[in-house]
């Protein structure tokens, strides 16, 4: 089941769901309006190892904007913090972001119950497109969680993106074992 806009607001009431910023013209029916931050970071190597820390560049979006071009993998960020503390909260695109040629996620459209940070987007472009800093980059859905949760995500030892940050993250991958 999703949440619709009224229910996500009760869950904000409630300290369930945190946004911050909350802007409440950003809530749709179902879904909450996220935002592309001001960092985007592009990895130092062309060629990625699973295995190995790859490491990554950060940069600013210029204020009159960047080019993406395809056939780069860039790492993205939401403006938005945010915290779910009984949902499963979903990052989708939007539609007017698709119809841009933007993909905002590889695979990694869910989140955990527990997830509390900024969203790192795996950001990849079908053709070049001009993005900017603040524009409309995707929307959260969230939803109910049947049963009771053993372990929150930032209670885990092991989760590998729990440390707060407003920049992208790397891939963890090195971390796990194999």
């Amino acid at each position: 089941m999703i949440l619709s806009d009224k229910r996500i607001l009760e869950e904000i009431d409630k300290g369930t769901i945190i946004i911050e910023p909350f802007k409440r013209e950003c809530l749709g029916t179902n879904s909450y309006d996220v935002h592309l931050g001001k960092y985007l970071a592009t990895y130092k190597s062309r060629i990625l190892d699973a295995k190995a820390h790859n490491e990554i560049e950060h940069f600013e979006i210029p204020k009159d904007g960047y080019i993406l071009h395809p056939g780069t993998l860039y790492l993205g960020v939401t403006l938005e913090y945010t915290e779910t503390h009984s949902h499963v909260p979903f990052l989708e695109g939007k539609s007017s972001t698709g119809r841009l040629g933007i993909d905002i996620h590889a695979t990694a459209g869910k989140g955990d119950v527990g997830f509390c940070n900024t969203w790192t987007l795996e950001i990849s472009v079908a053709q070049p497109v001009k993005i900017y800093a603040g524009m409309p980059i995707g929307q959260l859905i969230y939803f109910v969680v049947e049963g009771n949760i053993e372990t929150m995500y930032n209670t885990k030892g092991n989760a590998k993106y729990n440390h707060k940050t407003t920049r992208p993250v790397e891939s963890m991958m090195w971390k796990n074992k194999f």
